[in-house]
């Protein structure tokens, strides 16, 4: 399966600190993954587990304890990538890099959409539960056209 590249930039923060440096985290081990060798896959594949089950983990204790909303089906998915990754890891471990590259993709096109809907209103519900208001969020190095 062909991917673009996943690099992190500001277009992926979110406004709620802890979430965002974890995001970021998230992002450039992805992207290790990307451009890893078969020999190095299965440890950064083994590590991204245990980011994602700690970012994952994180995530879930907010929700629950602040009675976000929508908290079900946001841990949902992430139990659902977990056991995808405990699957691969294993497949991996039997030699099948195939597999492991096709995670790697689905990761990649997985996640922009995963933080931009389910980790957005989450962070701006944690952001007004310490903060009582909305984040600001400076993204450097955007384009706006000119119109006239």
């Amino acid at each position: 399966m062909e991917s673009h590249s996943l690099n992190w930039s500001d277009e992926w923060l979110l406004g709620y600190t802890p979430m965002d440096q974890e995001h970021e985290e998230f992002v450039k081990q992805i992207a290790c993954m990307q451009q890893a060798n078969e020999t190095e896959l299965l440890g950064l594949l083994d590590s991204f587990y245990l980011l994602a089950k700690q970012h994952f983990e994180a995530e879930n204790n907010w929700m629950t304890q602040t009675q976000f909303p929508p908290r079900d089906c946001h841990i949902d998915e992430h139990n659902a990538v977990l056991r995808s990754i405990e699957e691969v890891r294993q497949l991996l471990s039997v030699g099948r890099v195939d597999v492991a590259r096709s995670l790697v993709a689905e990761l990649v096109n997985w996640f922009p959409g995963h933080a931009t809907h389910l980790d957005s209103a989450l962070a701006h519900w944690m952001f007004k539960q310490k903060n009582d208001g909305k984040p600001v969020v400076i993204r450097r190095g955007l384009n706006f056209e000119k119109t006239s």
